[in-house]
């Protein structure tokens, strides 16, 4: 009998802190995944998490937790996907750690993935852009530092997990070279360059702020690092000022990822290579930026306009023969 207490704690502390060094966002999302699942297991067999085994965790068990995300939770195909992820990676440690549970562990690793219908990015049009940046009130701090925020991840495309976590050391903004600094998906590094229009808001901004290089460089009311749903707060603030001037900005479903996706679509749209792209955005694989493809209906115009044209002109078909109109027309 395997004990799922231990095993469970050796996976977060050994394999994905210690060996794998998971970021921060990846061990938050691990957890909640096991947070609901015991508490699911627990409803069903009416056993505490800590009295569980591996034996309990049945694939059949996990098809109906996976379920229950959807039709309890309502959560779409993409985050139960995200779940059974987590899953899969605890049993594939658990097929080192206890191979006697191997017939478990294989059947628990055979649930596939939910397929879903993938739609098209959306993404902010330059006038829906302008007006949200011009929406917050810059006679306040709040709106100072909002507009300054927003400014920064529409022209870098951060994520707004590394947006939050920026702090005044990774700024310069000073000199030919302006710049910001992040740790991104994967505990890769990325230095993404700046404008000169956004070097002026984020350097005025920086005046505001205390000396302290290591504090967060968009501060929440209490001095500590935003979280990411208080930005998307903010967000949803502004864009509902911003459609008062643009009226389009109420059809968008808003996120911060969203200007994320804005980037990427503007950089198409100026015929940038999807590699320099990808690299900009932080992207594992270039595959990944050729979602902002199907969007760029820019580009399909160019590629449409370089084809040249059928110079044959349409004629009625006409059978060869009077025996084979008669066999068509059976």
């Amino acid at each position: 009998m395997t004990d799922l207490a231990p095993l469970l704690e050796t996976f977060f502390l050994n394999r994905l802190i210690k060996q794998r060094q998971a970021s921060p966002n990846t061990i938050a999302s691990y957890r909640d995944t096991f947070r609901l699942l015991l508490r699911f297991v627990q409803q069903q067999l009416g056993k505490n998490p800590s009295e569980l085994l591996l034996a309990d965790l049945q694939a059949p068990l996990i098809t109906a937790f996976l379920d229950s995300l959807q039709t309890q939770r309502k959560n779409s195909p993409r985050s139960r996907n995200a779940r059974l992820s987590a899953i899969h990676s605890f049993f594939h440690y658990a097929a080192t750690e206890a191979p006697e549970h191997s017939a478990l562990i294989q059947r628990v690793l055979a649930i596939p993935q939910k397929r879903f219908d993938r739609k098209t990015v959306q993404f902010l049009t330059q006038q829906e852009t302008d007006a949200l940046l011009a929406a917050p009130e810059r006679a306040s701090w709040i709106g100072r530092r909002d507009h300054a925020l927003l400014l920064l991840a529409e022209q870098t495309g951060l994520r707004v997990s590394e947006i939050t976590h920026l702090t005044r050391a990774d700024l310069e903004v000073d000199g030919p070279g302006a710049h910001v600094r992040c740790l991104g998906k994967g505990r890769k590094e990325r230095v993404t360059p700046l404008r000169k229009e956004t070097c002026a808001v984020l350097r005025a901004w920086l005046s505001e702020q205390p000396a302290e290089p290591t504090g967060p460089l968009f501060p929440s009311s209490r001095g500590g690092f935003m979280s990411r749903d208080a930005v998307e707060k903010r967000l949803h603030k502004h864009a509902a000022t911003g459609a008062a001037s643009c009226p389009s900005l109420t059809t968008k479903r808003l996120s911060p990822h969203l200007l994320r996706h804005t980037r990427a679509v503007r950089m198409l749209e100026a015929g940038i290579d999807s590699a320099v792209i990808a690299l900009w955005l932080g992207h594992e694989s270039v595959e990944t930026t050729h979602v902002y493809l199907a969007v760029d209906l820019a580009a399909k115009q160019r590629a449409l306009a370089k084809t040249a044209p059928s110079p044959a002109a349409a004629r009625r078909y006409r059978p060869p023969d009077r025996l084979l109109a008669f066999l068509n027309a059976l």
